[in-house]
């Protein structure tokens, strides 16, 4: 279920909705872009998406002081150094690990979207299922310097990449696979191999089909919004999640449709 709570332009509801999904609007969070607009105006000058990429990791550097960790105490030392790369990476090994919790509770700080699934399914409201979460979040936070700041930047980031990269598109074709398709929330069934399932706040895509078999005996082709994409693989030069061309996807109803192997 959608938090009450936002930072985004667009209210829970209707960002968790299909009806979103079938007519995406542009999503911003709080007045990150006018806070941040030197920097992106810089990016407009640059015509290398590659160069774009080492220049937001320097702006990140020096905003958030990732770059100084080694001159601090111990604590400030790993609080520094521990920043979004940390938190990709993470998710990239699991992400139902501490790195996911804190990566699905931005999603519900800034979008008001609540994750559906930790460690377990979190959809009974219940303080025992929702527990791991809660801890894991809280363990995350305690490492990290802003890193919810940090992850707003990234986003916009993200959202001005794929508008120089692929200006006026608002959808993308990727894929998900899964073992267990059965524990996903059915909120509609059009037929035997079309429906609208709920997907957790943030989830992983993948842009190539086959990859996609990889991950689950049951394989979804979505039609993403664009403004729902969070990170893609290809974003930074750090090579971060490009083994798998994975994209990281905000949640809520998406319409599937299931392929055959």
């Amino acid at each position: 279920m959608a938090n009450v709570f936002s930072l985004c332009n667009i209210p829970p509801w209707a960002l968790a909705s299909a009806g979103f999904n079938d007519d995406p609007q542009p999503l911003e969070i709080g007045t990150v872009r006018t806070e941040n607009h030197r920097f992106f105006e810089q990016l407009d000058a640059e015509s290398s998406p590659q160069r774009r990429g080492e220049m937001f990791n320097e702006y990140m550097s020096v905003k958030f002081q990732l770059h100084d960790w080694n001159s601090h105490e111990a604590d400030a030392r790993r609080s520094l150094r521990n920043s979004y790369v940390r938190f990709l990476r993470g998710w990239s090994v699991d992400s139902n690990s501490v790195e996911g919790a804190v990566l699905k509770g931005w999603v519900e700080s800034r979008l008001g979207l609540s994750p559906t699934f930790h460690r377990g399914r979190l959809l009974d409201g219940s303080e025992d299922s929702a527990m791991p979460y809660a801890l894991d979040r809280m363990k995350g936070h305690a490492r990290t310097n802003a890193i919810h700041s940090q992850l707003d930047l990234l986003f916009e980031f993200c959202q001005y990449e794929l508008a120089r990269r692929h200006p006026g598109e608002r959808w993308v074709d990727l894929f998900r696979g899964t073992f267990d398709a059965q524990d996903y929330e059915l909120v509609s069934t059009d037929d035997v191999h079309s429906a609208t399932v709920r997907m957790n706040n943030l989830s992983s895509f993948t842009s190539d089909r086959e990859c996609a078999w990889e991950f689950g005996s049951t394989v979804w082709q979505v039609r993403v919004p664009v403004a729902k994409i969070f990170f893609f693989s290809g974003l930074l030069p750090d090579s971060l999640l490009k083994g798998e061309d994975e994209f990281l996807v905000i949640g809520g109803e998406f319409r599937v449709r299931k392929l055959l192997f």
